[in-house]
């Protein structure tokens, strides 16, 4: 264990899966604003930012208190509601039917993996 990282907030799962899925998506937005929209020390800046923000989604993740073959499912369909809230958020990109389709399918498989005993 790193110095002193014993102690793992008790959080409900989901709140793990939430924030973990925030990151993660936020990350991706940021490194992806700065391939395709800033130069210089901007991109740098942002390109650390996502980093950052990927580092935070990671170790979330792995500290979430439930297994992670069933953490997996759920992980995917929170990621897939809160991908498309941020792409609408900061791309301006609204859902089509195909996407909220699939993304229907994703989110009662996620339920399947983690909720199915």
């Amino acid at each position: 264990m790193l110095g002193g990282m014993n102690a793992v907030p008790n959080f409900p799962p989901l709140v793990f899966l939430l924030l973990a899925t925030l990151l993660e998506v936020s990350g991706d937005a940021v490194v992806r604003s700065a391939l395709h929209h800033v130069s210089g020390p901007l991109r740098l800046a942002l390109f650390a930012l996502g980093a950052a923000l990927l580092f935070g989604y990671g170790t979330l993740l792995n500290l979430a208190p439930i297994d992670f073959g069933r953490v997996v499912g759920l992980y995917i369909a929170t990621l897939f509601v809160v991908w498309q809230l941020i792409t609408w958020i900061a791309f301006r990109s609204v859902p089509t039917l195909p996407i909220l389709c699939g993304g229907a399918l994703i989110i009662a498989g996620g339920l399947v993996v983690s909720y199915w005993r």
